[in-house]
């Protein structure tokens, strides 16, 4: 096994330790945040049902974005939809046999790419050109969208310009997977791809990415408007009440 092979071996090991550990982490955390005050950004739902529902909106529609701004709406949009058929696309190389599901999505994940990438071009123009927008953003906002700008063009130029071995690829994915590694093709632009995926998924448990799971434990998204109705008592509230 050839060194290269043993470095990106090593470093997707790593990377998916530092990813799952610290996305545990961090869920664990926001869980135990207390939330001492009942603050649903209103108009908001009465009811749990109507909570749950309203999350769903949100995750799958973005419904308080497209309130908000309907330009950044679209282009965020697009990119989390054309991303995650981008993400489906790719769990080919994690399967054999492949599920029937993620055959059929083959067209549409290539395809998605191109969206994808101009998605984060329009979200990256407005970091430049809406002045309000510009003053709050930090370099960490552009490194992050220029990281997944940059693992979007080598992706689609692995897939219409210079071709990589998809089959070795794939058994060095399932190697990784089954403890049984395999050669990782020398690809120059297969290596810049996997590693700025790597990199990727070692600061995401640090980053503002972690509004993915974020959103579930927003007080002001995850509470019913029933103040009238029902007495919030925060939980360290609750303990004073038990010891008086």
């Amino acid at each position: 096994m050839s060194l290269l092979t043993i470095l990106y071996t090593v470093l997707f090991y790593v990377a998916t330790g530092v990813l799952v550990i610290g996305l545990a982490r961090k869920i664990r955390a926001y869980s135990k945040v207390p939330a001492p005050l009942s603050i649903p950004t209103t108009p908001a739902p009465t009811t749990a049902a109507g909570v749950r529902w309203r999350l769903a909106r949100e995750v799958v529609l973005f419904e308080s974005l497209f309130k908000s701004s309907k330009w950044t709406w679209l282009f965020g949009w697009a990119f989390h939809v054309t991303l995650l058929l981008v993400v489906l696309r790719h769990v080919r190389y994690f399967q054999e046999p492949v599920w029937l599901p993620v055959v059929l999505i083959q067209p549409f994940g290539t395809y998605a790419g191109f969206i994808m990438v101009a998605a984060l071009g329009g979200l990256w123009a407005r970091r430049w050109l809406v002045d309000r927008v510009r003053y709050i953003s930090t370099p960490s906002d552009h490194l992050m969208l220029a990281l997944l700008l940059m693992i979007g063009l080598s992706g689609l130029a692995m897939r219409f310009v210079a071709h990589t071995d998809v089959v070795a690829v794939k058994a060095f994915m399932l190697g990784l997977m089954r403890f049984n590694w395999q050669a990782l093709p020398a690809d120059p632009v297969l290596l810049a791809h996997l590693a700025m995926v790597a990199l990727l998924m070692i600061i995401f448990p640090i980053s503002k990415l972690l509004h993915a799971p974020g959103l579930f434990f927003s007080p002001s998204r995850n509470q019913p408007d029933n103040a009238r109705e029902v007495r919030h008592i925060a939980a360290w509230a609750a303990a004073l009440d038990k010891k008086a």
